[in-house]
């Protein structure tokens, strides 16, 4: 017989033998669920909430409610529809606009500053800066020194690159260009006019253009202030043989520069200029914000400096 303390014993090696054999057998069964309260309890003790992701889009601006309609207003939809995880704002650089909305319209609109010093104060930690600007001119430098002033205030702030910079970016605004381009006999050219800088980059024209002759295009450049003048767009469609134009602004918006200066009444606008030296001219009254290609320009532009590569550099 055994005695009391041995039967003791045994019972409790048998209840530790039937323990483990249960554990082994159902053990991943008796883990938290995914859905467990606990476990999604601890779980958020280790998540970080993320911080605000902004977009500001930079314009000089216009004046005209038509053509920002069509332009600028549809290059800032078309980029929040694309990123739908950032916010979209928007700023001028023109004072001279962001005051005549105001008193004209009381419509108030940011500066590049105010904008920033707004989305910082609002929580934003993510900033993407996309000029809507042509080439990196004047306006453009003003832009990035101003983001240089707040490059403490987000954990990540990145500007993006105009259209007109690294030679990618000339192919593909010319294949933009294409999309707008009506057809063209021999003796009809478009005419395209920019707005000019004493900058170095008004190179950048003369760039566009050795592009667009690159492609067998009947297209010539122009521009307002600077090189080339539209003396020197004249003696190339008189070289050429061009008894048609059709004038397009190379702009964001089709402005005053557009409706005044290409295509006004006035003495010295191209198109009488044009008429007087014998051309026939037509008018193309759009700005390059309308051209669904140029948008999508925009967009890529943004999507690189999310990628981490703003300049657009492709690797060798």
């Amino acid at each position: 017989m055994f005695s009391k303390v041995k039967k003791q014993k045994i019972l409790v090696v048998i209840s530790l033998l039937i323990c483990s054999l249960f554990l082994a057998a159902y053990g991943d069964n008796l883990q938290p669920a995914a859905g467990d309260p606990v476990e999604e309890q601890e779980n958020l003790e280790f998540q970080q909430p993320e911080g605000k992701k902004g977009i500001l889009v930079i314009s000089f601006g216009t004046s005209y409610p038509e053509t920002r309609k069509v332009t600028i207003d549809a290059c800032e939809e078309k980029i929040a529809e694309s990123f739908p995880d950032y916010e979209v704002r928007r700023a001028f650089t023109s004072s001279i606009i962001i005051k005549k909305l105001k008193e004209r319209d009381n419509i108030i609109i940011d500066t590049p500053e105010e904008a920033l010093s707004k989305m910082k104060e609002e929580g934003f930690t993510k900033v993407i800066v996309q000029p809507l600007h042509i080439i990196p001119g004047y306006e453009y430098e003003e832009v990035l020194a101003v983001v240089n002033n707040f490059k403490d205030s987000f954990e990540q702030l990145t500007v993006g690159r105009p259209v007109l910079y690294g030679i990618e970016d000339y192919k593909q605004a010319v294949e933009a260009l294409k999309q707008q381009l009506p057809a063209l006999d021999k003796d009809h050219a478009v005419v395209l006019m920019g707005h000019g800088t004493t900058h170095p980059a008004n190179a950048c024209y003369s760039c566009l253009q050795s592009m667009l002759d690159d492609e067998g295009l009947k297209v010539f450049v122009g521009v307002v202030e600077g090189y080339p003048g539209i003396d020197n767009v004249i003696a190339k469609l008189k070289r050429n043989n061009i008894k048609e134009v059709t004038l397009m602004p190379y702009m964001l918006v089709a402005g005053d520069h557009a409706v005044n200066d290409m295509a006004g009444d006035e003495e010295d606008s191209w198109k009488n200029i044009l008429e007087r030296e014998g051309f026939v001219v037509n008018i193309y009254l759009h700005g390059l914000g309308e051209n669904i290609g140029y948008q999508e320009i925009y967009v890529q532009r943004v999507k690189d400096c999310i990628d981490g590569n703003p300049l657009g550099i492709k690797e060798e």
